[in-house]
């Protein structure tokens, strides 16, 4: 998964046909393993059954269009920090529908919020579009965190592949749709470009959200939230291998903070609420 991001600044096609052809791959990819291995799991799937896969894609769509044109506008470590902090978000919305949450939860949103702080400062200075784009991370988080509680009730009664396959459908549809809207182009690009779509289909959707939701029902959400964080230092190893990036130094004790915040939340609060997916 932290192949995902540094991959991402990479491309240089439109970032909406970046997030149509890794779910409508991801969907296609998963098509054959739902109508073989796992189909006795369709019989007796009503329409209803499929209400929250449908959301979670609206709400993966939304992530996909927020987030991934922040990685062009604010460093790779930034914008991988504030994406992760998806377990904020479900943790405040778990308080604003009446979960009580334990003091080291708010603790660790204490110690995220002064990452974040931090970290905005610090763009504040370098410049008005690495701002807008550490706001367009925080907005992917937020909508992040209504993909993960939207999964978390679909895989309640379906199987990975029947999720994904939903899921991955319906958020390319949209993006496809959003794409004729702006007049985006969905083909027509450099075989470098096509190569690196593939490598983030694989890393970051295949093997990232893909498997963390095959592996939530057995490992559990806190095993897999606190898997996630490690993310961000392989993004930002990553994009120093790849881009040669390196974040302002100043930003560097916003990541850490960020980090430890949301580890914090995770290890104290209740799993069954604060479940992180990755992006």
């Amino acid at each position: 998964m932290s192949l995902s991001a540094p991959l991402t600044a990479m491309v240089t096609a439109p970032m909406l046909a970046l997030a149509f052809w890794r779910n409508a791959a991801g969907a296609a990819a998963l098509l054959p393993v739902l109508l073989t291995r796992e189909r006795s799991t369709l019989t007796g799937l009503r329409p209803r059954d499929l209400t929250s896969s449908v959301v979670a894609g609206l709400f993966l769509a939304a992530h996909f269009a927020a987030w991934l044109p922040s990685l062009s506008m604010t460093t790779v470590a930034a914008s991988v920090a504030l994406v992760t902090t998806t377990p904020i978000w479900t943790a405040l919305a778990a308080r604003v529908t009446g979960v009580q949450l334990p003091a080291a939860v708010w603790w660790g949103l204490l110690l995220a919020f002064a990452g974040v702080v931090l970290i905005v400062g610090v763009d504040v200075t370098v410049s008005t579009e690495a701002l807008i784009g550490d706001g367009l991370a925080l907005l992917g988080a937020i909508c992040a965190g209504g993909y993960v509680l939207a999964g978390a009730r679909a895989r309640q009664r379906l199987a990975t592949s029947a999720y994904a396959v939903v899921c991955y459908s319906v958020c390319a549809v949209v993006i496809a749709v959003a794409a004729l809207v702006v007049d985006v182009p969905l083909t027509g690009f450099q075989a470098r470009d096509w190569w690196l779509i593939a490598g983030i289909t694989v890393s970051a959707q295949l093997f990232g959200h893909t498997l963390l939701n095959l592996v939530l029902s057995s490992v559990g959400p806190t095993v897999v939230s606190l898997a996630v964080l490690l993310e961000v230092p392989g993004a930002l190893l990553f994009a120093l291998v790849l881009l040669g990036q390196v974040p302002p130094l100043l930003a560097l004790p916003g990541v850490l903070l960020a980090v430890a915040g949301v580890a914090l939340v995770v290890r104290a609060g209740r799993p069954a609420t604060l479940v992180e997916q990755g992006t």
